[in-house]
C-alpha cells in the first residue's frame, strides 16, 4: 500500500519524539495511573457476576500497510497523523500519550494487568504507542496488529452504555481520518476475524460456582456454539485462573454493531443466572465444604510467607465468594479487587520503585495480603448453622 503525501501528514513533533523528558513524564504519568482504581475493577454498581464489560473497534488508516508490514518511518508517520487531531477529539480532552519506545519492562507489565495494553504492543518499540483517557475508561493502541484499536471499559454489565461512547468516538475520528474500509468486507483489518464492523464486545466474569459445581465446561461447550469466545483473565491465550473467564463475539462480519453488542448482554445475562443458580445449590447442598474452603483461602492467605500471583487470584476468587455470601466479614469486594491488582508483578515493582526477583516478589505480595486482611474475621461453621 502507498503512503499518502506529506501534505496529508503533518509534524505532531513532541509526540512523536522519543526525548529523554519523554521517558520522566510517562514515568509520571504511570505513577499517577496505580495510585488510582482500575474503572473495569470497581465494584460499586454492587454484587456483580459479571466484574466488567469492555468494547473495542479496530481502525485502520487508508493509504498506509498494517504495522507489521509498515516501516519504521511509515508506523511514526501514523503516530503523527493520529495525535495531530487529538486536539479536536473532544472525548479524549485531557488525556495522555505514552510512547512505547520510552516505556520500561516494569511499566509494560503494569499497563497489561490494568487491561489498558495487551501484549502485543507491549513487545513493541519504535512508532507505537497508547492514548489514556484521564479516567482511564477509554484507552487507544496505536500500531498495534492495527493502526487503531479503541477501547472503552467499564465495571458490571454496560455493553450497550460503553458502546455508545466508543461510537461517538469513532464518529470524531472519521472526520480527520480516512479508514481502510470496503463495501463489500467493511473496515479492512490485519486479522480476516476483525472484518465487517471491526468490534469486540467482552465481559469478564467470574464463574467460581459453575466450575465448583463441575458444570463450567459444558456451558463453554455451549457458548462455543453460539459462537461465543471464551477466554482467561488477561484475554487471548490467557489461561482462566481465578475462575475469571472473558467472553466475546467471534464473528464481526455481516452483523451490525448492535447486533454484537446485543447478543453478547444477553449471552452474559444468562450465564449470570446459571452461575447464581449453581451458587444458590452449592450453599444449599454443599454449605459445609464452601464454608471449609473459604476457611482454607483465608489462613493460607493470613499465614503464607511466599505467594505466586497465580495463586493469590485463585484463593481471592475463593475469598470474593465467601463475601459474597456472607461468611467473610470486614471485607468487601472492592479491597478484593485493589489486592487482585496491586500484587501482580508489575504494580509491586511500580510501588517498591526497583526490578524484584520472582522470590522477593511473592515475599513482598505475602506480606501485603497479611497486613490487608488483619482486620477480616471468617465466620464459623458452628456459628452459620445456628444462624441457618
Amino acid at each position: 500500500m502507498r503512503a499518502k503525501p506529506d501534505s496529508f501528514i503533518k509534524s505532531a513533533s513532541s509526540w512523536s519524539g522519543h526525548r529523554v523528558e519523554d521517558r520522566v513524564e510517562d514515568d509520571e504519568i504511570l505513577k499517577m495511573i496505580i495510585t488510582h482504581e482500575s474503572p473495569w475493577l470497581s465494584a460499586s454498581n454492587g454484587r456483580n457476576v459479571v466484574i466488567s464489560s469492555r468494547v473495542r473497534l479496530a481502525r485502520n488508516i487508508n493509504g498506509f500497510p498494517f504495522p507489521d508490514w509498515a516501516t519504521k518511518q511509515q508506523r511514526t508517520m501514523i503516530v503523527d497523523r493520529i495525535s495531530q487531531i487529538l486536539p479536536s477529539v473532544e472525548t479524549l480532552k485531557n488525556s495522555k500519550f505514552i510512547s512505547m519506545a520510552s516505556v520500561s519492562e516494569i511499566d509494560v507489565e503494569v499497563l497489561k494487568e490494568r487491561h489498558i495494553i495487551s501484549r502485543e504492543l507491549g513487545i513493541r518499540k519504535d512508532g507505537s504507542g497508547v492514548i489514556i483517557s484521564q479516567d482511564e475508561h477509554i484507552a487507544i493502541m496505536i500500531n498495534e496488529e492495527d493502526h487503531m484499536r479503541l477501547q472503552v471499559i467499564t465495571a458490571g454489565l454496560d455493553l450497550r452504555g460503553i458502546w455508545q461512547k466508543i461510537d461517538t468516538l469513532d464518529s470524531e475520528f472519521d472526520q480527520h481520518l480516512e479508514y481502510a474500509f470496503s463495501n463489500k468486507y467493511g473496515f479492512i483489518t490485519a486479522c480476516p476475524t476483525n472484518l465487517g464492523t471491526g468490534l469486540r464486545a467482552s465481559v469478564m466474569m467470574h464463574l467460581i460456582g459453575l466450575r465448583m459445581m463441575n458444570e463450567i465446561n459444558k456451558v463453554i461447550n455451549a457458548l462455543t456454539q453460539l459462537r461465543v469466545a471464551v477466554r482467561g483473565l488477561f484475554g487471548e491465550g490467557s489461561e482462566a485462573f481465578g475462575d475469571m473467564f472473558q467472553l466475546s463475539n467471534m464473528a464481526s462480519l455481516g452483523v451490525s454493531e448492535l447486533d454484537i453488542v446485543n447478543h453478547i448482554t444477553g449471552i452474559a445475562k444468562e450465564v449470570a443466572e446459571h452461575e447464581e443458580n449453581a451458587r444458590a445449590r452449592l450453599v444449599e447442598g454443599q454449605y459445609n465444604r464452601i464454608v471449609d474452603r473459604v476457611g482454607r483461602a483465608y489462613g493460607t492467605l493470613m499465614y503464607a510467607q511466599l505467594l505466586s500471583s497465580t495463586e493469590l487470584v485463585d484463593l481471592l476468587s475463593i475469598l470474593r465468594l465467601g463475601v459474597e455470601i456472607g461468611l467473610v466479614k470486614n471485607l468487601s469486594i472492592d479491597k478484593i479487587n485493589n489486592l487482585l491488582l496491586l500484587t501482580q508483578p508489575g504494580h509491586l515493582q511500580k510501588i517498591t520503585g526497583r526490578v524484584l526477583t520472582p522470590e522477593e516478589r511473592d515475599e513482598l505480595r505475602a506480606d501485603f495480603v497479611r497486613k490487608s486482611l488483619k482486620d477480616t474475621e471468617i465466620e464459623s461453621l458452628s456459628n452459620k448453622k445456628n444462624q441457618r
